[in-house]
Order: C-alpha cells, then structure tokens, then sequence
C-alpha cells in the first residue's frame, strides 16, 4: 500500500508515541508541506528589494546620487495621500499577498496525505518516522472493496478528510440491502487502513441504467 513518511525534526508533526495516555489512541498530527517554492520566491524577493535599499544607501553615503528609481519613487510619493486610489489599492494587494503568505505559513498544506496509526507494538519508538496514505490510493482500495459486494455494477469512491463519498450502482438486489452490505464492507475497509482519523462513510445507491457496465 502507498505511503509516506516523515522524519521528526524536519517539520511540525503530531505527538510521539509515547506522550499519550494509556489505554487512548495516540494523538497524531497531520503532515505539513515544506512550502519550498513560496519560501524560496519570497526570500528572493526580499534579498532583491534588500540589496538594492542597502546599494542605493552606500551610493548616498558616498557622495554619490541616490538611484533613479528611488528619485523617481519618492517624488511620487510626495504627489500623493494615503487617501487616493493607487495607493489603496497597492495597499490592498499588498494585504493580499500577506494573507496569503500567513494562511500558507499556518495551514498543513498537504491535503492529499491521510495521517496514519503508529504500529502497537510499539517498534521504532523515538525514531520519530510517520506513515501517510494518499487520498487517491485509499479511494483505490475501498472501491475495490465496493466492487466486491454483490449487486455492485459500478462504484465510485472520493476519500475526504472527515468523510468517503461512495455512489454505487446496483443492478440487482433491493437496494436497501445493497446500501447496508456496501456500509459494512467499507466500515471494514476504513478501519483496515488504519488512519489517525478514520473518516465516515456516506454511500449513495441508484439503479443502474439499461446497458450500463
């Protein structure tokens, strides 16, 4: 089964095996994203804009004309309050971006994994590893195990955080029963992956058309 795994200390992760209460099923975290490329576009930024004040600074304190651009800036701030519509609006996308950059810095980001139960027994403990499994790959294997209940024609399968969104097909069978037997399986299925945070299922039956496969 597809997973992935991260090493303690390379980023914000849930609690260690060891820190919860006997008998309580271990608290565990879900997986934060590095965010290397929105990180590494503001650092950028921000040397750029860095060197060119302290170039423009060095020239100035030598005797030197201050650079074009900053001439230019300045004079245009002079014509302006903080009342007239450009710089509200630069103000607005600057709030923008900032929000943007506080929600990227605060939120896990990585949607797609599903955080998974350490093993009970206990091996490895302090070794800070932690097992994840993929949205896709889980909706993989509880459509397979849809598929597998009679009076199944077809499933479809979307794995969320809280929940699993089943519509089936049935072509035989009352579909009633059909709905009970696709709970049961998949509340097997669920509990057989063993995530952190098993979600519940929501299945949805209809009649399969004529001549549908």
């Amino acid at each position: 089964m597809p997973s992935g795994r991260e090493r303690g200390g390379g980023g914000r992760s849930g609690r260690r095996r060891g820190d919860h209460a006997p008998g309580r099923p271990p608290t565990v975290g879900r997986f934060w994203s590095a965010r290397r490329i929105p990180a590494a576009l503001t650092a950028l930024v921000l040397l750029g804009a860095a060197g060119l004040l302290l170039y423009d600074l060095a020239a100035v304190r030598a005797h030197r004309p201050g650079m074009q651009w900053r001439r230019d800036l300045a004079a245009r701030l002079a014509q302006h309050t903080p009342a007239d519509p450009e710089v509200l609006a630069a103000a607005g996308v600057l709030a923008v971006a900032g929000a943007v950059l506080l929600v990227l810095a605060l939120t896990p980001g990585l949607r797609g994994v599903l955080p998974m139960l350490p093993p009970r027994d206990g091996a490895g403990d302090g070794t800070g590893i932690r097992a994840g499994l993929g949205r896709k790959d889980a909706a993989l294997v509880l459509r397979d195990r849809a598929m597998e209940v009679s009076g199944v024609r077809s499933a479809r399968v979307r794995v969320g955080r809280t929940r699993v969104a089943v519509r089936a097909a049935s072509h035989f069978r009352e579909l009633d029963d059909v709905r009970a037997d696709l709970e049961a399986v998949l509340a097997v299925g669920i509990g057989e992956l063993g995530l952190a945070h098993p979600p519940q299922p929501r299945v949805r039956v209809s009649r399969a058309a004529d001549g549908k496969r």
